[in-house]
């Protein structure tokens, strides 16, 4: 699988469409969970438009008062299609598929399916804080496995943790994030079949976040985690939901491969309802549709990784910042700047600036913060310069 140089052809940057007048008005949490001074570079919200594809079919869909529930495959069909031209994989098999509320509440769903109550857990902090939240609430074990160099997956550290995971039940499952959140690591192939030949040698269940698949950067591909060798027993969650901006419009996909299709036929009906149908057509519509606008927004997001990387070398030099190849999250080591084991909240208190602590995100995320990218230049400016004038004159580390 290759790289897909992004084209734009007609397409603007929704990243320069909208002020932040504008962005005030949103009732949303990125917008309404601080006070108005703050400016929020924080929770996985994009500040964009939306594609005028989705928009015209969620229009479409309320002017027929098509509200009810979800039913039908147009959903898988679209991911299908969208991942065969993507990224070069035809596996998805429509038959081993099936629709779910979200990405996280169909994590839950397959870990049910995979493992019981007290069953351990792997994950690889620092990793999406609500991993942790959502397997504790589930009655399973949360064990780390922790990024190794370059923060990436470390492949001794996996088999040691897989072993002592297996070792007493002999069950578990690791939980997988791909790309990764909030580091922006795309896993290769070859990284990717090392997981898979670790977790059939120690009986490890597979289950693959892979919300973040379509915010790949132009040239890195993206490979599936059911496309590799020694796959067949992984189950993956996918989702249009960040890469067009739908948080609010709940759908997801499950996939299994030919060796889980018995576990996913084992998901109880009732999840099946939880996804929103107009989420649903929203989603459909943004995978078939809505390809020239990600591909416009994926140019914006490069050049505002471009944009912070020249600000944080003129303004906060001393701050490290990790190479992202996905996501619109950048993850910042400030440790040099002295602000302790959690310096959003000076940025915060001092700079009027919010963007997420990297305490919840488990292992290596004290000093660090997760700043949104997906916003403006003039937002992103303006935060940068708000998080410098947060810094007492001395501990700039310039």
């Amino acid at each position: 699988m290759t790289g897909i140089p992004y084209d734009t052809p007609g397409e603007p940057d929704p990243l320069r469409a909208l002020g932040l007048e504008r962005l005030r008005r949103r009732t949303s949490m990125k917008w309404r969970t601080y006070p108005e001074e703050v400016l929020p570079l924080w929770v996985a919200e994009m500040d964009v438009p939306l594609a005028e594809a989705v928009v015209r079919a969620v229009t479409d869909a309320l002017a027929l008062g098509d509200t009810g529930y979800p039913a039908g495959t147009a959903y898988a069909e679209a991911l299908a299609a969208f991942a065969a031209d993507r990224w070069g994989w035809d596996g998805i098999a429509i038959e081993r598929t099936a629709i779910v509320p979200d990405v996280m509440l169909g994590v839950v769903e397959m870990l049910k399916l995979v493992t019981g109550p007290g069953d351990p857990v792997i994950v690889n902090p620092p990793v999406y804080p609500p991993f942790f939240q959502f397997i504790g609430h589930m009655d399973r074990k949360v064990v780390e496995a922790p990024l190794g160099p370059g923060l990436r997956l470390d492949a001794a550290a996996l088999e040691e943790t897989f072993r002592q995971a297996t070792a007493g039940t002999g069950r578990a499952a690791f939980l997988l994030c791909s790309p990764h959140n909030p580091t922006g690591t795309v896993h290769t192939a070859s990284e990717l079949a090392t997981v898979a030949a670790l977790a059939e040698r120690y009986g490890v269940r597979v289950v693959a976040d892979e919300i973040h698949a379509p915010l790949v950067a132009p040239g890195v591909p993206f490979v599936p985690y059911l496309s590799v060798p020694g796959a067949r027993r992984g189950v993956s969650l996918m989702s249009a939901s960040k890469g067009w901006n739908l948080a609010g419009l709940k759908a997801a996909v499950a996939l299994a491969g030919p060796g889980a299709a018995t576990d996913l036929d084992r998901l109880p009906e009732e999840v099946g309802h939880g996804p929103s149908h107009v989420g649903v057509i929203a989603h459909t519509a943004a995978l078939r549709e809505g390809t020239g606008w990600l591909d416009a927004l994926l140019a914006g997001l490069e050049a505002n990784r471009s944009l912070l990387a020249r600000l944080l070398a003129e303004h906060l030099p001393a701050i490290r910042l990790h190479p992202a190849e996905a996501t619109y999250l950048a993850w910042l080591d400030c440790r040099p700047l002295g602000l302790g084991d959690d310096p959003a909240r000076a940025f915060l208190e001092r700079g009027r600036v919010a963007v997420n602590s990297g305490l919840p995100f488990g292992t290596g995320g004290a000093g660090h913060v997760r700043l949104n990218l997906a916003t403006s230049p003039e937002i992103l400016t303006e935060g940068v310069r708000r998080m410098a004038a947060a810094l007492p004159a001395a501990g700039t580390g310039s």
